[in-house]
Order: C-alpha cells, then structure tokens, then sequence
C-alpha cells in the first residue's frame, strides 16, 4: 500500500502552482499556531523544483511560521481555556504539560529546540502565551529555532535539486513510515 507516494504527488503538484508561495506561507502560519501538518511537506517539493529560490522559500517559511507562532503564543496568554479542551481532545495534553514544565527549567532553549525539531511547535508557542514567557527572548529563540530548520531543508533540496527527485520518490515510502514511528514514538514518550 503506497501512502506516501500518492501525497508526495499531490505536494509536488501544488508546489508547482502558481500561488505555491502563498500557499506555503499559509501552511507556515497555521501549523505554528493550530494545524497539524508541517510547512516542510511543502517546502521541500518547492526547494527541489527551483534550487535558486530555496533561500528566498526558507526565509517566507520563516518568517510565516513566527508569525504563527506569535498568534499561538497570544492564544496561549489570552485564550488558553478556550482552546485546552481542543489540545485535549487532540491527544496534545501530555505534551502540553510537559512543555509547561520545561519552561520553567529552560525557557528560552525550549522554544529554540521546539522550532527545529519534529515536535509540534504550536504546543510550545500556546505554552509559553500561557506561562506569560518574555516576549523578546520567545520571538528571537523561535526566529533562530524556526529558521535553523527551513534554511537547513532548503540549503539541502536546493543543493540536490531536481536530481534529487528519483531517489525521493524511490523511498518515499520508507521515509514516510519512519517519519510516523518516530513521531508516535516521541508522542508515546512524552505522554509518559
């Protein structure tokens, strides 16, 4: 059964459309805040398509995905109990109360991480609204976090270019399934 290589297909084609960027800046914005799925499913396709506009794409994604991230951060400080039944009910409680937590032994670097890493950043963002985390360090820890990740998809995809795409498509699959273990892996983790 070939799941991923069906929707690596579909992302391919939208990120041939004319209107990709905006898309892309669309998908960036809401995945920091509220929607599941990253701006990487999109940025990558678009990176390998036009290697001379990789860097332009990181910086859009970038700068969308902090400006999500500052709307997660203000549903966390004026909105939280009106969104907790829905990280509840999103199975994203458990990650929510252990991101509590570590910002009260981290901060800063946990924004940080959190915007490079797989784990879902609008849990931090809405976190860290709702523990009232300084505002300048949290805008220049998911800047820097944020940024570190696009850049490094494009700098990659637009290095391999449209030469990249065979070996992509040959183990989409593979990936896609890794992808999902790890993630479930790291929910199942963090729930504990």
């Amino acid at each position: 059964m070939k799941v991923f290589t069906a929707l690596y297909d579909r992302v391919l084609r939208w990120a041939g459309h004319p209107r990709a960027p905006w898309m892309l800046a669309g998908l960036s914005f809401a995945e920091s805040s509220f929607f599941p799925v990253p701006p990487d499913v999109m940025l990558a396709p678009m990176c390998m398509a036009r290697p001379r506009r990789a860097m332009r794409l990181a910086t859009l994604t970038t700068l969308a995905s902090v400006a999500g991230g500052v709307l997660g951060y203000l549903i966390g400080l004026l909105g939280l109990e009106l969104v907790l039944p829905l990280i509840e009910e999103a199975g994203y409680a458990p990650a929510y109360e252990t991101a509590r937590g570590w910002f009260v032994d981290w901060g800063f670097w946990v924004v940080l991480v959190a915007g490079f890493s797989p784990i879902p950043y609008k849990i931090f963002t809405i976190a860290a609204g709702a523990m009232a985390i300084a505002w300048l360090p949290f805008l220049l820890a998911s800047l820097l976090g944020r940024g570190a990740r696009f850049y490094l998809v494009a700098a990659v995809l637009g290095w391999g270019g449209p030469r990249m795409e065979p070996w992509l498509r040959r183990y989409m699959e593979r990936i896609g399934w890794f992808s999902v273990i790890v993630l479930l892996a790291l929910v199942l983790y963090l729930s504990r």
